[in-house]
C-alpha cells in the first residue's frame, strides 16, 4: 500500500533523470495529471500522455535533456508531506533560485505553478519544489 502518491511520481522522476531515460510511466490520478501539466507549462518535460493499461491508467511523461545531455530537472523534492501539509498565501510565494525554478502549488482552481498562483492571487497547499 502506498502512502504518499505524489512523492511516488517525484521519486520516479528523479530517478528516470539520474539514469538519463527518455520518459517514465507513472500511474494515472487527476493530481499526477495536473502536475504534469504544470511540468509541460513551464518547460520541464516535453510531453505527457494518458494510456489505457491495466489495471490502472498509466502517464508517460517525456523527459527533457539539454543539447548535449545535461538535465533539465536538477532538482525535484516534496514540500507538504501527509504528516506536515505546508500551505502558502499567493503573497508568501517567492521565487525559485531567482525565477529558475518553480514551485507546484495544489489550489482551489487546480494545480498550478507558483507563477500563475501569484498572478491570480491565490494560495494552496505547496505541494513540490521543482528547478
Amino acid at each position: 500500500m502506498m502512502t504518499d502518491p505524489i512523492a511516488d511520481m517525484l521519486t520516479r522522476i528523479r530517478n528516470a533523470v539520474r539514469v538519463e531515460r527518455p520518459y517514465v510511466d507513472i500511474p494515472a490520478s487527476r493530481v499526477k495529471r495536473g502536475l504534469a501539466d504544470v511540468l509541460k507549462r513551464e518547460g520541464f518535460i516535453w510531453d505527457w500522455k494518458e494510456e489505457d493499461t491495466e489495471p490502472v491508467k498509466t502517464l508517460r511523461l517525456e523527459l527533457k535533456y539539454g543539447p548535449n545531455g545535461e538535465r533539465v530537472i536538477q532538482t525535484i523534492k516534496r514540500v507538504s508531506k501527509p504528516g506536515r501539509r505546508l500551505y502558502s498565501r499567493s503573497k508568501e510565494l517567492r521565487p525559485v533560485l531567482g525565477g529558475l525554478g518553480i514551485r507546484i502549488i495544489s489550489t482551489s482552481k487546480g494545480v498550478v505553478s507558483d507563477r500563475e498562483a501569484r498572478r491570480d492571487k491565490i494560495g494552496g497547499e505547496v505541494l513540490c519544489e521543482v528547478s
